[in-house]
């Protein structure tokens, strides 16, 4: 198994610090280049820049994206390591390679998203890699398996099962057995939302409107109603389309046909549109396993569609 070691801004690592426990981070790239470092459930090492020199925690890699500035802020909001969007903003800025560039909303950012990640307080900082170089920019992979790559993973998981994370726990009970395996993380929101839109081709399952401004992924159950964050208990739709659907004026069944509740047009004497659309069998993914939960769908036809 592999781990990746990527140089981390100070100020992102101290957001978290004070807020852990959180449940997902994006470690962001102003550049927007792709990453193929790590296969999801690859812990993804959090080394403070200098003068911090210091592994600063780590997490597992859920998912990488690349997102315009408008949507990375939209889909993970505050775990991207700011209070604000104008926070947001600025930090790109000052870690730009090009700090003359002026930034838009357009403007095309890499999007790591680490799942429960967790954050060592100063007087507990790993130290990094003896073999770390002071020239590294993007970051190293290591061979979690010998070297100083299994020391790394072996004193963060100290820590982190010290602290009592569950999967850290597990994983070191696994590493007492034998070489380190990969440990597939739950999706976090923000991964989910780039996860389902993926899974859709970036198209609205009812309309196949491709327009990103527009389109949001939907839990078919809610999370505070058991609902996970996994690609099958979501769908891709059209902002008004969500809105309806989480109030319950439209539903998609088990036989995966969209349906239009009476009570949309009883109580606002309108939903034409909306009507034109009943009936009609919604896009489905490539991936058998993306596909729509049938006990999640007929939850939501049951529990929450007005029918």
């Amino acid at each position: 198994m592999h781990g990746f070691v990527a140089p981390t801004d100070h100020g992102w690592y101290q957001y978290f610090l004070a807020r852990q426990p959180v449940d997902e981070v994006n470690f962001w790239r102003p550049g927007g280049g792709p990453f193929r470092a790590l296969q999801p459930g690859g812990p993804f090492f959090f080394k403070l820049k200098a003068p911090h020199d210091g592994i600063g925690g780590f997490g597992l890699f859920a998912r990488f994206a690349r997102l315009p500035l408008w949507r990375a802020w939209e889909v993970f909001g505050t775990d991207n390591g700011v209070s604000d969007e104008r926070a947001f903003r600025a930090r790109l800025a000052r870690l730009s390679s090009d700090r003359g560039a002026r930034l838009h909303a357009d403007t095309q950012i890499g999007c790591i998203s680490i799942a429960a990640p967790v954050f060592f307080p100063p007087d507990e900082w790993v130290a990094i890699p003896a073999d770390w170089k002071r020239n590294i920019v993007s970051g190293r992979t290591y061979d979690l398996s010998h070297g100083e790559g299994a020391r790394l993973w072996r004193d963060c998981l100290d820590r982190a099962a010290a602290a009592r994370v569950e999967w850290a726990v597990q994983a070191q009970d696994d590493a007492r057995r034998g070489a380190p395996t990969l440990i597939r993380p739950r999706l976090g929101q923000g991964a989910f939302r780039i996860a389902v839109m993926d899974a859709y081709g970036g198209a609205c399952a009812v309309t196949t409107e491709h327009s990103l401004p527009v389109l949001e992924a939907a839990h078919i159950r809610p999370f505070a109603d058991g609902g996970e964050h996994a690609v099958a208990n979501g769908l891709p739709l059209r902002r008004d389309l969500h809105r309806l659907f989480d109030l319950g004026y439209v539903t998609v069944r088990p036989d995966l046909r969209f349906a239009v509740s009476g009570a949309l047009h009883d109580e606002y004497e309108n939903g034409r549109a909306y009507y034109a659309m009943d009936g009609r069998r919604i896009e489905l993914p490539h991936d058998p396993d993306a596909r729509p939960d049938a006990d999640a769908l007929a939850w939501h036809a049951e529990t929450v569609f007005r029918g």
